[in-house]
């Protein structure tokens, strides 16, 4: 290639993690192209808020479409592939059970099959999720803890992360899946329960009379800053050997810790201003979810610097549109 640079080809680039690694991989001298659905008529929001969207090149793909997956992948010539792609909300899979399996497992099908048929040495990072392992009981789930996925996404990405397994050994592929627990930051889309919990904090703390209504709060989650995972996905695909890890900050919360926090830190009591609805309350429900980092802390020197009390406090700041002074793509 003519050019000396290092290419980068990021499926699903529009979400959050999308937006964030590409902001990593132009600090790092990389190009970065992506894809969206429909390049012309998505928004990339997420893009435009990191100031990235011009810095980027964004090319329409059919994930579903083994041909056009194929197409976009030779047209970029990438040295490393990230597979953020498909319906990307919990909830949302009970309600779309069909659209989340096929989005999600097809897609990584059809990557998978394209980088056979290409060959050469192109590498694959698989976003998988700390979902699959369903309710850890209050142990930290590690790479060698089984899944028990408690939902259609989980599901699906407990599938994703065995076809890039399977693929790795039967063809010798530099494939590897991270294995993410929750991980947070302003670019989260409104219908996720944390943003959802921010916005409505900060309005109401501005004068806002409305109430925020939510699901089980007892629930218990590993909630980490994204920032700082899309650095570990790097850092996964930088080793000589791929590896699936699992990246989280090895510590739980309720949900109820994580609203109580927001309003707390903008002088409120959150009972005074929160109702609980059963109808939000999920078919089947994971109680507790906590990851041990441990291995990607001595393979890759990558710890988790943000808790939840710093990840609440960073996403007040920005949904009050206060500047942001840290370095949004840094350990």
């Amino acid at each position: 290639m003519a050019n000396s640079k290092k290419r980068a080809l990021i499926f699903g680039i529009s979400g959050q993690d999308g937006a964030y690694l590409s902001a990593l991989l132009l600090k790092k001298n990389y190009a970065v192209y992506g894809t969206s659905r429909d390049a012309e008529m998505a928004s990339f929001a997420n893009l435009k808020k990191l100031g990235l969207r011009d810095r980027v090149s964004i090319s329409s793909t059919a994930m579903a479409d083994f041909r056009s997956v194929l197409q976009t992948i030779e047209r970029a010539e990438p040295d490393e592939i990230y597979n953020f792609s498909g319906q990307s909300s919990v909830g949302l899979s009970f309600e779309q059970p069909t659209e989340t399996m096929e989005s999600i497992t097809q897609g990584t099908l059809n990557i998978l099959e394209a980088l056979r048929t290409i060959g050469g040495n192109m590498r694959l990072y698989n976003a998988s999720s700390g979902e699959c392992f369903g309710d850890t009981e209050g142990i930290a789930a590690n790479e060698d803890t089984a899944f028990k996925p408690c939902s259609p996404y989980a599901v699906a990405k407990a599938a994703t992360r065995w076809l890039v397994s399977l693929y790795r050994q039967a063809y010798g592929s530099f494939s590897c899946s991270g294995i993410l627990f929750n991980h947070e930051s302003p670019l989260r889309p409104a219908r996720f329960v944390t943003r959802k919990v921010v916005a409505s904090a900060t309005r109401i703390a501005a004068g806002s009379k409305e109430r925020l209504t939510l699901g089980n709060l007892s629930i218990r989650r590993d909630w980490g800053w994204a920032p700082e995972y899309v650095d570990a996905m790097w850092r996964m695909m930088q080793l000589d050997q791929p590896e699936d890890l699992v990246i989280a900050t090895g510590q739980a919360n309720s949900l109820e810790d994580f609203v109580a926090t927001a309003f707390s830190q903008l002088g409120l009591d959150w009972r005074d201003h929160v109702d609980i609805d059963k109808a939000l309350f999920r078919p089947s429900e994971i109680q507790c979810g906590v990851g041990d980092a441990s291995r990607a802390q001595k393979i890759l020197g990558w710890q988790a610097q943000k808790r939840m009390l710093d990840v609440v406090a960073a996403m007040i700041d920005a949904e009050r549109g206060m500047p942001d002074t840290s370095d949004l793509t840094a350990q």
